[in-house]
């Protein structure tokens, strides 16, 4: 029922299926370059690693939108490449040239030196950041872990940095998969052992990044990522079955029947797909999260308000979690956020008001 326990956070009622009076609302990279606070403190720690890995400033970066939004999730500022140096696998992130991966991992040789992850020892900061995250929220917003799925992350260890055609690691798994495989099994291991050490330093809900997964045909995508991604669940589900896990694919309109295989709680959608087709296609069983496009935060203040409304209509009262398509882009106005906010928070009168 709605409201049935308020001292729940709402995000969490929404994975539950609960029927409620308006979604929760959170959007993906709301901590970031569009604040005037981030690139502020950014000026005085240039380093991202310094950023997502000081406890005290990774906080203070998770908490600067909760303070001015009031979103009902809070995630951890992170990257999904922070567990890679805790199995041997180096990297950096460049302002504008983002992360930097060197030596890549291109043969069977590297894959067999790479060694188990032991968050604890790996990743200390990771467990001080949710801790003292949930004891800022309290009850007032989830707060959000969140990994990067085995195929992206090899596609970034394989590749060395971004890459526009993925033809390394696509050349690894159509040439030499046996290689591919075994360093996506080993990511598999790591990444449900991270999920579950989130988990226990206070995640209360874990989105999986599967990031680079739509650029695979359906055919590849059900050989190459989803088994992987079965794995992380099924092992965070052995020992975790109550936190809710979320999968975010960008480009997945083609491939959402196969997500929902994954075994996740939540599917996020891009905006490439009509939600209310999303809804029909995935059934009542699977939560969905988002789905407005990130570009329309450009637009008018009346624009956001109509398109946030039309979405929450579509997606119904159960079951769903306001959010972009994909994560808020570094020029928008904060204005233009704080709207989009504030609708989702006023969804239920305003939709009485317009019904």
């Amino acid at each position: 029922m709605a409201g049935s326990n308020p001292s729940v956070p709402r995000l969490l009622r929404a994975a539950r299926g609960e029927v409620l009076d308006r979604p929760p609302v959170w959007m993906m990279r709301q901590a970031g370059r569009y604040m005037k606070v981030y690139r502020d403190l950014r000026e005085q720690y240039p380093s991202f690693r310094e950023r997502s890995e000081n406890p005290d400033l990774a906080v203070e970066i998770s908490l600067q939108p909760f303070r001015a939004f009031a979103p009902d999730g809070v995630i951890l500022f992170s990257d999904i490449l922070t567990p890679l140096p805790g199995m041997g696998i180096p990297f950096d992130i460049h302002e504008g040239r983002g992360p930097l991966i060197d030596p890549p991992i291109r043969s069977l040789e590297q894959v067999q030196q790479l060694r188990s992850l032991d968050p604890e020892s790996a990743l200390p900061f990771i467990r001080q950041i949710l801790q003292t995250l949930r004891q800022e929220v309290g009850d007032r917003a989830a707060v959000l872990g969140f990994v990067g799925a085995p195929w992206t992350l090899a596609a970034y260890a394989i590749e060395g940095k971004s890459s526009k055609d993925y033809a390394l690691i696509k050349g690894m798994a159509f040439s030499e998969p046996a290689i591919l495989h075994q360093l996506l099994s080993h990511l598999a291991d790591a990444i449900a052992d991270y999920v579950r050490y989130q988990i226990d330093s206070g995640a209360q809900a874990v989105q999986i990044f599967d990031s680079w997964a739509g650029q695979l045909s359906p055919q590849d995508f059900e050989a190459l990522a989803l088994p992987y991604i079965q794995h992380i669940v099924q092992q965070v589900k052995a020992t975790h079955p109550e936190t809710p896990l979320i999968l975010y694919i960008s480009g997945s309109a083609g491939i959402l029947k196969l997500m929902a295989r994954s075994g996740v709680d939540i599917i996020s959608l891009d905006w490439t797909v009509d939600m209310a087709e999303a809804r029909a296609l995935l059934g009542p069983d699977i939560g969905v999260q988002g789905n407005m496009d990130p570009g329309i935060l450009f637009g008018s203040k009346t624009l956001i308000r109509d398109r946030a409304l039309e979405i929450i209509r579509k997606a119904g009262n159960r079951g769903h979690i306001m959010n972009l398509g994909h994560g808020i882009l570094p020029k928008t106005p904060e204005d233009h956020a704080a709207v989009f906010f504030e609708t989702v928070q006023q969804a239920d009168q305003l939709l009485t008001a317009t019904a």
